[in-house]
């Protein structure tokens, strides 16, 4: 009988062990492997160069002298110990806290009245409450001079004066530019409402008052916390509105210009910026936390509430206001409309088309305006394109890609960070980066390329978050069924998933496009003469006396987003005719 030995039986395993490991091997080290390395190696050393190498170099400059001499904490020491400087960091705060408090509670009343009530031209009202996005927040402040400044039309006629400029002006334009961005969340945290909880307190017949205390807002209080960090964020960072209307009600932003543009003292610019990122940065953590909390509490059975009928005098009240509100809105835009047109606000009403044709610094011809518009254009084009292109790619790495857990964790920290970096600080720290000749980017400075990165970053973690939201709703056996059938996985990418997810493609293009055109704190220290963008150019008319110039450009600004705007609706509905009609199935 012939014997068989254990080794010769034990061979076809170890065969088929290297089969296996040489088919792993293959599958996570091959070419589409190296390839999905080599593009997480490419992004995220993109976002270190562009936004935490030049914030290191700005936090090390806070500690130098103006000799680049270490010299520690001297200049927070120098900035503290000025009455003045230190005035300023409280004034942010005061203005920031007390703009969300007056946020908060003007946006979750028009909020419920468009998601829990039965109040006439809710859509409307929608539509109206969204257009501040459009303008720059130093826009809002200029038409609120023209209608409550000394000699504004509203103080002339009623012969009150609210003191616009400093503290006031500064709120009243906050608020005014927060106003949507708070809205969008609460309307979405009140849609999440689940209706059991109310039908199961009329059941037990209780109180109207007690239902929207224990249930009502108890169900929102992380929506209200989102949108109290989101508000508080915009307020203290803001730089048009206290550019416009501070006086001298001086904030943490308005220092930092002065001081560089200024008074060239980059150092304590450098150490302000230091100051402003950090509760940026705290209020960033928090709401990070906020939306993990928030999202925990969505399931799949909820029942969506519908809006309902209230008691007539509530229902009639809360349409006042929402009619008020919208009716205010309504009238900024259209103190814009008339500023540009007329000759010398208020005492020559006259209409003319002269404030379209002047000068602007850097563009040596009286059409000036339009040149800078141009640049404006292309430079948002710039960024919705490219923006775009590289927010979706990152998005897809990290969602659909499989193992790679540090990789993936790793460009998701650094695709989220954007968000709590303030524009004047990224824009500060870029000259500290980019304007120095031993750095290989140097060539980049004073370029349209580096104003659209700025801006890019500046806007990046809201588009990679749609982006990130639409990429989880896609089955992943997409992706499975594409490696079944050996499809490498850009095919799978570019055939598959790019189809399905181009309305969220064209909302983050979109995105990107109109707050292109209207980004101010991220490239006011980086443009340079031939350069200038249609936002700067508005705020250095105004720093001219131009106040009817800066209107025609803000004008012109509006034309260019309400434009873009209805393109990419009509994009967007002839898209979702022929590549989402089995959403409908």
């Amino acid at each position: 009988m012939m014997s068989v030995s254990k080794s010769s039986l034990a061979t076809p395993e170890h065969v088929i062990d290297r089969q296996l490991y040489r088919m792993k091997v293959s599958q996570y080290i091959g070419a589409e492997g190296l390839l999905r390395r080599l593009l997480f190696v490419l992004i995220a050393l993109s976002l270190f160069a562009f936004l935490v190498y030049p914030l290191i170099l700005a936090l090390v400059r806070s500690f130098q002298n103006r000799s680049g001499e270490f010299v520690g904490l001297a200049n927070y020491v120098a900035y503290f110990s000025s009455a003045a400087s230190s005035a300023s960091l409280n004034n942010s705060l005061y203005i920031s806290v007390v703009t969300t408090v007056i946020t908060l509670l003007i946006t979750f009343i028009f909020a419920y009245g468009l998601t829990r009530m039965t109040i006439p031209w809710r859509g409307p009202f929608r539509q109206i409450a969204q257009l501040p996005i459009f303008i720059p927040s130093l826009v809002q402040a200029l038409a609120f001079i023209y209608m409550f400044g000394n000699n504004g039309i509203i103080t002339r006629m009623t012969g009150i004066n609210i003191g616009l400029y400093g503290k006031v002006g500064i709120i009243m334009s906050e608020v005014f530019y927060a106003f949507p961005h708070a809205l969008i969340i609460l309307v979405t945290a009140l849609s999440l409402s689940d209706s059991r909880l109310y039908e199961a307190a009329e059941s037990l017949r209780t109180s109207s008052w007690r239902v929207f205390w224990t249930i009502t807002i108890p169900g929102v209080r992380y929506g209200l916390l989102s949108a109290a960090f989101v508000v508080f964020t915009l307020a203290i960072t803001d730089f048009g509105a206290p550019k416009v209307v501070g006086g001298n009600y001086n904030v943490l932003a308005t220092d930092i210009y002065s001081k560089v543009v200024g008074q060239q003292n980059f150092e304590m610019g450098a150490t302000i910026s230091t100051l402003l990122l950090i509760p940026a940065l705290l209020v960033f953590v928090l709401d990070r936390w906020v939306q993990r909390k928030q999202v925990a509490q969505v399931t799949a059975n909820i029942v969506p509430l519908p809006p309902k009928p209230h008691h007539p005098i509530i229902q009639n009240a809360v349409f006042i206001f929402c009619l008020a509100v919208s009716l205010f809105i309504l009238s900024v835009y259209v103190v814009v409309l008339i500023g540009a047109f007329t000759s010398y606000w208020p005492y020559n009403m006259s209409l003319t088309l002269k404030n379209f044709t002047f000068y602007v610094a850097g563009v040596q011809h009286k059409f000036g305006v339009f040149v800078v518009l141009w640049n404006s254009i292309k430079m948002a084009s710039y960024t919705a394109i490219f923006g775009t292109i590289v927010v979706f790619a990152s998005a897809y790495l990290i969602e659909k890609s499989r193992g790679l857990n540090l990789p993936r964790a790793t460009l998701y920290f650094l695709s989220v960070m954007p968000l709590a970096v303030p524009g004047m600080v990224k824009g500060l720290s870029y000259i500290f980066a980019f304007n120095d000749p031993r750095n290989p980017l140097y060539i980049l400075y004073g370029t349209m390329a580096l104003l659209t990165i700025s801006t890019i970053l500046h806007y990046y973690t809201v588009p990679f978050l749609t982006a990130t939201t639409a990429l989880k709703q896609m089955d992943p056996e997409f992706e499975a069924t594409g490696e079944s059938l050996e499809a490498p996985f850009y095919r799978t990418f570019w055939k598959v998933t790019v189809p399905l997810a181009l309305p969220a493609i064209l909302q983050i293009a979109m995105y990107f496009f109109l707050n292109a055109m209207v980004t101010l704190s991220a490239v006011v220290f980086i443009f340079v003469p031939g350069k200038e963008l249609a936002a700067l150019s508005v705020m250095l008319l105004d720093d001219a006396g131009e106040t009817a110039q800066a209107m025609a450009m803000s004008l012109l600004i509006i034309v260019v987003g309400f434009a873009a705007r209805g393109l990419f609706f009509l994009a967007t509905r002839g898209i979702e005719r022929s590549t989402q009609a089995w959403r409908g199935r």
